[in-house]
């Protein structure tokens, strides 16, 4: 195997990991089917950022720099891409340990699980259409950064966000948890607040960006916000 391919599979492996640590040390039982299609789900997703960093070198540079965004980002990074998704999970892993809650339907359980893979489907449709998709906040100048305006980038001004909130928000859905929804919300009002804070960024920094966003009225969800 490569040094590079190992380079690619290492952090999809750590991440993958973490999360089953987190739900099944919390459960405390590897015989839990919700978390397993939660894997599953995650590993997808994984593998096909994995395959669309590949034949993009660059990108895949740009989001592993990321000391280069700006000072407040970083505290919010830290919050919704570990601090709240492990609290969502381990909060899961006990409500079903401890059976905290009664639960849901069936049908919210599969509603999740369909709605989660188009979420993961939309940000993998934003990271493919923007190749300034960077894992932290910065004007990418050194990249010759420009405006994004097509995939998904027609509908709303920060599409990969949406995915990633939308997926917060069905992953107690999936893990068939009512109070993993209390870290899940939590999160998803932080994901609210990078992409305000984002957003003004762009708009103060990004040349081309004001004309954008006359456009293109909605940040997260269309008709929404």
């Amino acid at each position: 195997m490569s040094t590079q391919i190992l380079k690619r599979i290492v952090p999809v492996l750590f991440s993958l990991a973490v999360t089953s640590l987190c739900l099944f040390a919390s459960s405390g039982r590897l015989n839990w089917s919700n978390a397993w299609i939660l894997l599953a789900l995650n590993l997808a997703a994984s593998v096909t950022t994995m395959a669309l960093l590949w034949r993009d070198s660059e990108l895949r540079t740009e989001r592993s720099n990321i000391k280069a965004g700006k000072s407040w980002d970083r505290p919010i990074v830290f919050i919704v891409v570990l601090l709240g998704p492990m609290a969502t999970w381990i909060t899961a892993g006990l409500d079903t340990r401890f059976h905290w809650s009664v639960d849901m339907r069936p049908m919210a359980v599969i509603a999740g699980v369909v709605v989660g893979g188009l979420t993961a489907s939309l940000v993998a449709w934003a990271l493919h259409s923007n190749r300034f998709f960077s894992s932290v906040v910065r004007i990418q100048k050194d990249r010759g950064h420009v405006v994004v305006s097509s995939g998904p980038y027609r509908f709303v001004r920060h599409p990969g966000y949406t995915g990633m909130s939308a997926f917060t928000l069905v992953t107690p859905l999936i893990l068939d948890s009512r109070w993993a929804f209390v870290p899940a919300v939590a999160t998803v009002v932080v994901w609210v607040m990078r992409t305000t804070l984002e957003d003004r960024t762009l708009l103060n920094e990004l040349d081309g960006y004001a004309d954008y966003a006359r456009r293109v009225k909605y940040k997260l969800v269309p008709g929404v916000w």
